[in-house]
């Protein structure tokens, strides 16, 4: 008798939380028809290679920056989001990260 064994593709492993949020919300966007995925895929790869040029990527940080770099730009060529409202959503996020006691979440001031 052969023993069966399940493959499953593993989970994508995260080292920050934001890491993962920004790609939940890109697969988000993408399954609620803002962008095709063939058309991400091709300008990720060009942030990609265009900020590789100047430095060895290590996957990390610099991999979700370039992730988050284009999907905010696939979004406001879409129509989706312009340029200022990236720039003040961006702006609000680094002021409550560097206001944020450490240790606490970091979240966005209402009102």
């Amino acid at each position: 008798m052969t023993d069966c064994v399940a493959h499953t593709a593993p989970e994508p492993v995260f080292a920050e939380p934001w890491h993962a949020q920004v790609f939940a919300v890109t697969v988000a966007l993408n399954e609620a028809g803002r962008f095709e995925w063939p058309d991400w895929a091709t300008r990720f790869s060009a942030t990609l290679k265009r900020r590789g040029l100047s430095k060895e990527l290590d996957g990390g940080d610099d991999y979700f920056r370039a992730w988050l770099d284009a999907l905010e730009t696939l979004l406001e060529d879409a129509g989706e989001a312009d340029a200022q409202d990236i720039g003040e959503m961006s702006a609000a996020w680094e002021n409550a990260f560097l206001t944020t006691p450490h240790g606490q979440p970091v979240k966005l001031a209402t009102g």
